[in-house]
């Protein structure tokens, strides 16, 4: 069973391909806001902004794949994995632009509470976004 309807051709590796950089991109935003919560250097958050706003860029690709492998495999069995797979995509990526709108503040109001969980948040969403793509079997 496949979560994507785009499994034969070009698709589903391309898929594959593009998830991978928000899952290290959002995972290495939310080390460099404990970077700068335990050191206060300003570059950390920084980077934070920058590895946020790539995990958007390649998010979103990887988003209009997930919609079309929902849309082309939607009466097949194995929808409800690509929903969530969808769902946690999309939710990690609505919670990565207002983290992205919240480390363009200044200083410690960038990071603080709240967009350290943001951060643990738009991790932990990819990281079963991607849970659910590489997990599911191959079908030829």
């Amino acid at each position: 069973m496949s979560i994507h309807g785009l499994s034969r051709g070009w698709g589903r590796p391309l898929h594959r391909l593009l998830l991978a950089f928000p899952i290290g991109l959002f995972t290495f935003a939310l080390f460099t806001d404990i970077a700068y919560l335990k050191t206060a250097e300003i570059q950390w958050t920084n980077f934070s902004a920058w590895l946020i706003t790539g995990a958007l860029v390649f998010g979103g690709i990887a988003g209009v794949f997930s919609i079309a492998d929902f849309v082309l495999g939607a009466r097949r069995r194995g929808s409800r994995r690509a929903l969530i797979h969808l769902a946690a995509l999309a939710l990690a990526w609505v919670l990565g632009l207002l983290n992205a709108f919240k480390h363009s503040q200044d200083a410690w109001s960038s990071v603080g509470a709240f967009g350290l969980t943001l951060s643990i948040l738009c991790t932990l969403l990819v990281l079963v976004a991607g849970w659910i793509a590489y997990s599911a079997r191959e079908t030829l």
